[in-house]
C-alpha cells in the first residue's frame, strides 16, 4: 500500500514537473501570446494558413505554429503627391489623401505583396486621367469629382483584395508658382476693370443727371427773364399811354425814357463782372441814345396797339311787355 502512495506521489511531481516545463517552454518560445484590440494575427502551420488570431490570450504550437502577420483593423491613411498636365498643358501637383480599411485579413496579406504602392498605383492613374480631361480652371472647380473618380475607381479595385476605401480627398491643387502669379495677375485685372466699368457707369450717370439738372434750370431761367422782361415792356407801355391820355407832350416822354436809361446804368454798375461802360461823352451821343430809346418804345407802343381790342360784353335786354 505503501507503494502504491509512493508510486502515485512520484506520478504526480513528474506531471507537475511536466507541466512546470512545458510552461516554460511555451513562455520561452512565444507560444502564449495576446493579440491586442483592433488587431488581428495571422496564423501559419508548416508554411500554411492555419487561421486568423482574434484579439485575446492566445496559444500556438512551437515551431509548428508561427505568427506571420500582424494586421491592423483600424482605418490607416495613405497620403500621395500626383504631378501631372491638364488638358491647357499646365503641369499641377495635386495632394491626396486615401483613407482605406482592412476587410478581409487573409486577403489582405496573402493577394497584395505593398497594398500600399499598390493604392498609389491606382491614384496616379485615376487622377492624371481627370485632369487631361479638364482645364486648369474647371480643374479647382472640380476636386471634388476628381476625389469621386478616384474612390469610385479604388474601390472597384481594392475591395477584390480584400481593403474598403473609406474616403478619398483631393486637398489641393497647385500649378508651378508662375502660373499661379499669372492667374492671380488675371484675376486682379479682371477686377479692376469690373472696378473701373462700375466707376464709369456712375459717372455717367452723374454726368446725365447734372446736364438735365441745367438744362431744367436754364429753361426756368429763360422763362424768368422772358416774364421779366415782357412785364417791363408791359409797364412802359402802360405808362406811356398813361401820359399820352393825360396830355403830357413828349418833354415827359422824353422824361421818362431818360429816366429808364439811367436806371439801367444804375443795374449795369451793380454787376460784380462790370470793369468798363463805354458811354458816349458828347450830347450829341446822349441824343442819339435817347433816340434808340424812343424808337424802341415807339416800337413796342405800336405793338401793343395793333393788338384785337377785347369784345363787348353783351348788354342785357329787357324783355317787352
Amino acid at each position: 500500500m505503501e507503494a502504491l502512495v509512493t508510486l502515485a506521489g512520484g506520478m504526480m511531481s513528474f506531471i507537475i514537473g511536466l507541466i512546470v516545463v512545458l510552461l516554460i517552454i511555451f513562455l520561452a518560445t512565444g507560444s502564449i501570446y495576446v493579440v491586442k484590440q483592433q488587431t488581428n494575427y495571422i496564423i501559419e502551420r508548416f508554411g500554411k494558413f492555419h487561421k486568423v488570431a482574434l484579439p485575446g490570450l492566445r496559444i500556438k504550437i512551437p515551431i509548428v505554429d508561427r505568427i506571420a502577420k500582424k494586421v491592423p483593423l483600424r482605418i490607416m491613411q495613405l497620403d500621395s503627391v500626383v504631378e501631372t498636365k491638364t488638358k491647357d498643358n499646365v503641369f499641377v501637383t495635386i495632394p491626396v489623401s486615401v483613407q482605406y480599411q482592412v476587410q478581409s485579413v487573409a486577403d489582405s496579406y496573402y493577394r497584395l505583396a505593398n497594398p500600399e504602392r499598390q493604392i498609389q498605383s491606382y491614384v496616379y492613374d485615376r487622377v492624371r486621367t481627370s485632369l487631361a480631361k479638364l482645364d486648369l480652371d474647371d480643374a479647382f472647380s472640380s476636386k471634388d469629382q476628381i476625389a469621386q473618380d478616384v474612390e469610385t475607381t479604388l474601390s472597384a479595385a481594392m475591395n477584390a483584395y480584400g481593403f474598403a476605401i473609406i474616403n478619398t480627398l483631393v486637398t489641393d491643387i497647385n500649378p508651378d508658382p508662375t502660373v499661379r502669379a499669372s492667374m492671380n495677375s488675371i484675376n486682379a485685372a479682371q477686377r479692376e476693370r469690373e472696378a473701373a466699368i462700375s466707376l464709369a457707369e456712375a459717372e455717367k450717370i452723374k454726368i446725365v443727371k447734372q446736364a438735365e439738372a441745367d438744362a431744367e434750370y436754364k429753361r426756368l431761367q429763360g422763362e424768368g427773364i422772358a416774364a421779366q422782361r415782357k412785364a417791363i415792356v408791359d409797364g412802359l407801355v402802360e405808362q406811356y399811354e398813361s401820359l399820352r391820355d393825360a396830355g403830357i407832350g413828349a418833354e415827359a416822354q422824353e422824361m421818362l425814357l431818360l429816366t429808364q436809361y439811367f436806371d439801367t446804368l444804375q443795374e449795369v454798375a451793380k454787376a460784380s463782372n462790370t470793369q468798363t461802360l463805354m458811354l458816349p461823352s458828347n450830347p450829341g451821343g446822349v441824343n442819339d441814345a435817347m433816340t434808340e430809346l424812343r424808337n424802341s418804345l415807339f416800337t413796342a407802343v405800336k405793338a401793343g396797339e395793333q393788338r384785337p381790342a377785347p369784345a363787348p360784353e353783351p348788354r342785357a335786354t329787357r324783355p317787352q311787355q
